[in-house]
């Protein structure tokens, strides 16, 4: 068996290697993000963030069970710092990854795969953010038409 076969007895196997993944999506994205995740392993762990207008975009989100789903309801949300303004689309998404990732990417050994989903500004600050922290670009896909990722 192989670290890179991905049965149930695999995903079992205490020398399989489970790579972490991180992923955003927004209202627009929801079916990109569920033909995504229905991809993965069942042995996946890591981070969904997904931003939403308000609750009521909140549906059941089918995900590998190491795998934690965060809504982000932006009618719930403050702008920025210091002013009155709600949560622009994007921004809720670009807080909550940035802070992930801040905490739980150990840059040295990490081999995190990224793929953003979101709107273009949310996920360009994401990109921004992820580059300056020391993440290699060619790990993180976007969108094609964003061009701001080089992976493919």
């Amino acid at each position: 068996m192989t670290t890179t076969e991905h049965s149930a007895a695999a995903c079992r196997a205490s020398r399989h290697t489970r790579v972490q993944h991180l992923i955003t999506a927004d209202e627009h994205s929801l079916a990109d993000l569920e033909a995504l995740l229905a991809t993965l392993p069942i042995c996946s762990t890591g981070r969904v963030f997904i931003e939403v207008p308000d609750a009521t975009w909140q549906s059941e989100i089918v995900a590998p069970s190491r795998m934690v789903v965060t809504w982000l309801d932006r009618s719930r949300r403050s702008g920025a710092p210091g002013t009155s303004r709600g949560c622009a689309a994007g921004e809720a998404l670009a807080r909550a990854v940035t802070g992930w990732a801040d905490e739980m990417l150990c840059i040295d050994d990490d081999q995190t795969r990224v793929n953003l989903l979101g709107g273009y500004l949310g996920t360009a600050d994401i990109v921004d953010h992820l580059i300056a922290l020391g993440v290699d670009a060619a790990r993180i896909h976007a969108p094609e038409q964003y061009g701001i990722a080089v992976a493919r």
